[in-house]
């Protein structure tokens, strides 16, 4: 079972003293500098065991240490292993004959460890009462734990024990508890008098940045601090008082308030979000959202959570908010964001599942619902908004949403089969469609002219267009697979779909395309390939609704491609001599490519996607590919890495309809590494037939081992009208401080979509963001508070 990652790391001590038991007391007066039993060794300057009482007292740099004796590790046995042992992947079979009649060797050394380290200037051990003593710079040391205090007593019996002046040290989780008294009053239980902590390393005598403080505080063996009259304090300086509270500080995940999302902008109003963690088991949990909004209303949400390995794991989330703005008289709200949706009911409901099964099964789950279009752009902050769930989705599972624009959201269950060379995927493809309501439009006669009622007004009709397409389900089984001793290749990509809508032309189709490919020999030098393929596709049309087909049911679709390249590579290496950098490599690589696609009319099929419309192709490619990479040398090792490309290519189309401009755009792509965490691209499309440039964009991103980084993404096109700008920086100023900036910026329609910009303080054990976030209609601003180990990785925010 694997635990899930905990949203608020805790703390715990545990002290072990029960094995001083074990102790040995010898029957005589004895005084010695070390006393050593199977257990427990005592180092002191003075060593002096008393009959009456009976008991033992050492003085003087007293180390008292708890021993473990473990057996020797046994030499390695060689494994014989067979070829059907490999296959059936099965551990070998063990040779018990050899086993039982293997001697060991009596005279290994066993191996012993330390489990424990009591140090004091001075330590009583008294044998009646089972309890042990200890003053003057107490260290307790038993892994990465520690307790330190100027006195204190334990109980070996009850395991319970008092100490004075006293502070626990975890390292694990930074954390730090001091007290004028700390009592262990049970197992992982603890009493504390006038004390405070603090979850981050804090050097002797030096104020921490932070801390809790208390009266009197409690330690459940639940893992809970229970505080009465708490302080909240910066730098030792009170600035909060509670009565009563209750804090996580075991090392296991708890059930509780996680800290709390205030805000306010000026859609929205002032707002509220109070996470509530439910911890449901090791592997499973539930974390509650009631948000408030001051403007709209009551939104509550949720988020549940399972992992039961690392291809086994699965996460939904769901909000829905009655919308109190969400009204057409509401007409200054729709008038200043240019919305559309009319309804009060709004929600998303969202996911992803990963499973993997034995026999190379493989399951993907997305799940995307949203109310209305606007809904993810409106939401788009915030803890349960569309960035934040964008971020989370993509770190736990690799893959996010759509675009937040996106108005038909896809749902997807995919499972994957696969084999040596070949694989079978089924796909169920749901659609949720959240585009705009149809607009009204003018009936027109037969002549194009609108038609006209009674009183000479044109008649108008909302006719809404067909429904999205659904997949229930498809199927696509591909290969590839050598012909026997041949050279030749044999690919296959069937394709089976049945395609399902709730208004409009749906029905089933079948695509077979098998190929064969083979290398050609033309001479050492050059490299040659040619495929072969037929497709043949095949449909059985149905109509769902008010959709209408008056076509044949069953039409048919038959093509052949064929492809064939010619290339060769030619590569040289540079010497340089640059500091680390000893030189670099060029690979040239000019081609020439011929594809052919025959011609077919496609008229009477229906129209479900991009392979019912193939356009045909006679073309010459040509080009040339030129890869660059560096060597360096540090410290004695070698070292390659990509430098840069430069690929320039151009189409001669050979069909007569587009004789008098057969060339396409000259197409140009170039990047560059200069460094290994900079790098830039640079794409454009050349026509050349006076109308220009046709589209270019840059793409540049660097970043350094600090976490400073520049994401920079600017295109322009002349056909698709887009012109716009995305930045994404960060940087730091100073030790603490740190600033990052984003924009969505369209240049064609000289308005901002999107920008973001803040501020971080970040000393030890403490963080506060201020943010500006602003969208059109909107304008937020926050304070971001974290406090290091405590409560959610969210922060609190004001």
């Amino acid at each position: 079972m694997i635990k899930l990652s905990t949203p608020s790391p805790y703390t715990k001590f545990s002290l072990c003293l029960a094995s001083l038991l074990a102790l040995a007391v010898a029957p005589n007066p004895l005084c010695a500098d070390t006393i050593t039993t199977e257990e427990w060794q005592i180092e002191a300057d003075k060593v002096i065991r008393f009959d009456n009482p009976p008991s033992v007292i050492a003085e003087g740099h007293v180390v008292l240490t708890k021993l473990r004796k473990l057996p020797p590790k046994p030499e390695k046995a060689e494994e014989q292993t067979t070829e059907w042992a490999l296959l059936l992947e099965e551990d070998p079979a063990e040779d018990v004959e050899a086993v039982a009649t293997q001697e060991i060797d009596k005279d290994i050394t066993p191996r012993v460890i330390t489990e424990m380290t009591i140090e004091a200037d001075w330590i009583a051990y008294d044998v009646e009462k089972n309890s042990i003593k200890a003053k003057g710079h107490v260290s307790i040391k038993s892994g990465t734990d520690q307790l330190l205090a100027e006195e204190g007593t334990v109980d070996l019996g009850q395991e319970t024990g008092t100490f004075k002046e006293a502070t626990i040290l975890r390292d694990s989780l930074d954390l730090h508890l001091e007290g004028k008294v700390i009592e262990k009053t049970g197992f992982n239980t603890y009493h504390i008098e006038d004390g405070w902590v603090v979850t981050c390393k804090v050097k002797k005598e030096e104020t921490p940045p932070w801390s809790f403080a208390s009266n009197d505080t409690k330690i459940t063996q639940g893992g809970y601090a229970v505080l009465k009259h708490a302080t909240f304090r910066i730098k030792d300086v009170p600035v909060f008082y509670t009565p009563w509270m209750m804090l996580p500080v075991g090392n296991s995940r708890k059930t509780g308030l996680l800290f709390p999302e205030i805000s306010n902008s000026d859609r929205n109003g002032f707002g509220l979000n109070l996470p509530f963690f439910v911890n449901i088991s090791d592997s499973t949990d539930l974390t509650l959202y009631p948000e408030y909004y001051a403007k709209r209303g009551f939104m509550p949400g949720l988020e549940y959570r399972y992992i039961l390995g690392s291809q086994k794991k699965g996460t939904f989330m769901a909000n829905y908010l009655h919308d109190d703005l969400s009204d057409p008289s509401e007409t200054e709200y729709y008038q200043e964001t240019g919305y559309t949706h009319t309804n009060k009911d709004r929600y998303w409901v969202r996911g992803k599942m990963d499973h993997d099964f034995e026999n190379n099964v493989v399951t993907r789950m997305d799940m995307d619902i949203v109310s209305d279009r606007d809904y993810l752009t409106e939401f788009n902050a915030g803890i349960t908004g569309f960035s934040q769930s964008q971020d989370r989705f993509l770190d736990m599972y690799g893959r996010g949403f759509q675009d937040k624009t996106a108005d038909e959201r896809r749902n997807n269950l995919k499972i994957l089969k696969s084999w040596s060379g070949m694989s079978l995927t089924g796909n169920f493809l749901a659609i949720n469609d959240v585009r705009a309501d149809p607009i009204p439009v003018p009936v027109l006669d037969e002549n194009g002219q609108p038609v006209l009622d009674g009183d000479g007004q044109p008649i108008v009709e909302t006719v809404a267009g067909p429904s999205p397409l659904w997949k229930l389900p498809s199927l696509d089984f591909t290969g590839s697979q050598p012909m026997g001793e041949t050279n030749l290749t044999f690919d296959w990509d069937t394709d089976y779909v049945n395609y399902y809508r709730e208004d409009g032309v749906g029905g089933h189709r079948f695509d077979l395309y098998p190929r064969l490919s083979m290398p050609v020999p033309l001479g050492p030098y050059l490299e040659s390939r040619a495929a072969a393929g037929l497709r043949d596709t095949f449909y059985n049309v149905q109509t769902y609704g008010d959709g209408t087909w008056d076509k044949s049911n069953t039409p048919n679709r038959l093509l052949g491609d064929f492809h064939t390249e010619v290339g060769t590579t030619l590569l040289r290496n540079f010497g340089l001599n640059m500091g680390e950098t000893t030189g670099f490599s060029h690979t040239f690589r000019p081609f020439v490519e011929y594809d052919y696609l025959s011609d077919t009319d496609q008229e009477d099929l229906p129209d479900f996607d991009s392979v019912d419309r193939i356009g045909d192709v006679n073309a010459v490619t040509y080009g040339i590919d030129n890869f660059f990479n560096l060597f360096s040398n540090k410290d004695g090792n070698s070292r390659e890495r990509d430098y840069g490309y430069l690929k320039i290519e151009q189409s001669y189309d050979l069909r007569s309809e587009v004789s008098d401009t057969p060339f396409t755009p000259v197409n140009i792509r170039f990047r560059l590494n200069p460094l290994r965490d900079f790098y830039f691209i640079y794409k454009t499309d050349i026509d050349v037939y006076g109308e220009g440039v046709n589209s270019y964009g840059l793409e540049s991103y660097y970043s350094n081992s600090r976490g400073d980084y520049l994401n920079l993404d600017y295109r322009w096109n002349r056909v698709e009208e887009i012109h716009q700008l995305n930045v994404d920086a960060r940087a730091q100023l100073f030790d603490t401080i740190f600033a990052a900036y984003a924009i969505e910026h369209s240049l064609s329609e000289s308005r901002v979509i999107e920008q973001d910009i803040s501020l971080l303080y970040q000393p030890a054990c403490w963080s506060m963001e201020l943010r500006s976030k602003y969208t059109p209609g909107d304008h937020t601003l926050m304070v971001i508070f974290n406090l290091a180990n405590i409560g959610s990785p969210l922060g609190l925010r004001l």
